[in-house]
């Protein structure tokens, strides 16, 4: 176990919706000093209003650490506008600005330069090369990928995903600093990839089906058919559906991030026809209240009483088998146990792999069909589905 007793003062680069759970966190977590960062005092007041808010509202539920009192937790709290001076200090600096690489790229260029040499920093991207955004830090063993899943107070996992040249030591010091943020789920769950992949674990898994969701988005909107009949589809999985959930993501998110896979992964995840409108028309989801749905006081206005019989749960957890199958190819984890216990931590929602080894003939079937009806070659089952081996590879 590293000893992080040194590890006083954590700066967040980018107070959106990501940044400011993680500061709060980061206060729930009794570190000394919090400082938020971002381009403009507005920004900054907006996050500080919600943190405060947020906190006031666990410390009526009770879930607040007893050591800590809401007051003291929001005066740990430090607005910024200057990055010199927000990481000047600094410990450990989280980065959570737009899933951008050159962005992302140039901020830890910065950073490489303004943060002290013992300052670890991480990037919270959900998707990206944590080698790519450490090229130009000047210490790339000091840059790790850390992925926090929102509601970050909620949802225990943090994917901790090392670059080429991070150290264990950094890695080991992420995952004490992790520990320390509380989730009401439960004890923190931070799987380490071995080495990395665009997506990592859950976004590769949730990014391959968008594929298929792409599709299905199209092909609705072509045929006139209701997004809301096609979420109901899916009622019985979990309480949001898969369209809303693009939705509660960010259409603007899903774009950027589907356009690094096209990159990195295939063409074929770039974004379809109705995306790119949307995102084009500003119309993003939750976050600007409109998007493939109306959403008013954070939830989406839709009616799941008719449903349109065409969302297939099986294709779609055939699609994710799939993408764990290869993520064991590629050696990022050693076993399907790991992949199935990220996706419940993350989503609240069972991994491929436990029906997934019951149902996988039928599923090579289903994914063989899927590539006749649509043309989209990417999800032809790999190797080591359609030999079965990966049932030897639990652990």
């Amino acid at each position: 176990m590293v000893d992080i007793e040194n590890i006083k003062t954590i700066t967040v680069v980018g107070a959106g919706t990501m940044g400011h759970e993680i500061a709060q966190v980061a206060l729930m977590g009794g570190f000394n000093k919090v400082i938020l960062h971002d381009l403009t005092e507005d920004i900054l007041e907006v996050a500080s209003i919600k943190i405060t808010k947020n906190l006031k509202n666990l410390a009526e539920k009770g879930l607040l650490n007893p050591t800590y009192t809401n007051p003291n937790l929001i005066e740990n709290l430090i607005k910024e506008t200057d990055l010199k001076k927000a990481v000047s200090h600094a410990d450990y600096v989280i980065e959570a600005i737009p899933e951008i690489m050159d962005l992302k790229q140039d901020l830890f260029k910065r950073l490489g330069v303004l943060s002290p040499e013992h300052t670890i920093l991480a990037t919270n991207t959900s998707t990206m090369s944590i080698t790519g955004i450490a090229t130009s830090s000047r210490k790339p063993e000091k840059v790790i990928g850390c992925h926090f899943f929102t509601p970050i107070v909620v949802l225990r996992l943090i994917e901790i995903i090392r670059g080429t040249e991070t150290s264990d030591n950094t890695v080991n010091t992420t995952r004490e600093v992790c520990n320390r943020f509380p989730a009401i789920q439960g004890k923190r769950f931070l799987p380490v990839l071995h080495k990395e992949s665009p997506g990592f674990i859950v976004n590769r898994l949730m990014l391959s089906t968008s594929i298929y969701l792409q599709w299905l988005l199209d092909f609705s909107i072509e045929n006139g058919i209701p997004l809301e009949e096609i979420d109901a589809d899916a009622d019985f999985i979990a309480e949001i559906g898969p369209f809303a959930k693009l939705d509660y993501l960010g259409l603007d998110v899903v774009y950027n991030t589907m356009k690094y896979f096209a990159e990195v992964l295939s063409p074929e995840f770039s974004p379809g026809k109705t995306l790119t409108r949307l995102v084009k028309q500003g119309n993003l989801g939750r976050k600007s209240g409109r998007g493939l749905f109306e959403w008013k006081q954070g939830k989406p206005i839709i009616s799941k009483e008719k449903k349109a019989g065409l969302f297939n749960i099986e294709l779609f957890m055939a699609i994710q088998l799939n993408e764990g199958c290869k993520l064991l190819e590629e050696g990022t984890v050693k076993g399907y146990k790991t992949i199935d216990d990220t996706i419940m931590a993350g989503m609240n929602i069972p991994g491929p792999f436990g029906p997934g080894k019951r149902n996988y003939n039928k599923w090579i079937g289903l994914l063989e069909d899927f590539v006749e009806d649509s043309d989209i070659t990417y999800v032809k089952p790999c190797n080591l589905l359609k030999t079965g081996k990966f049932l030897q590879m639990r652990r």
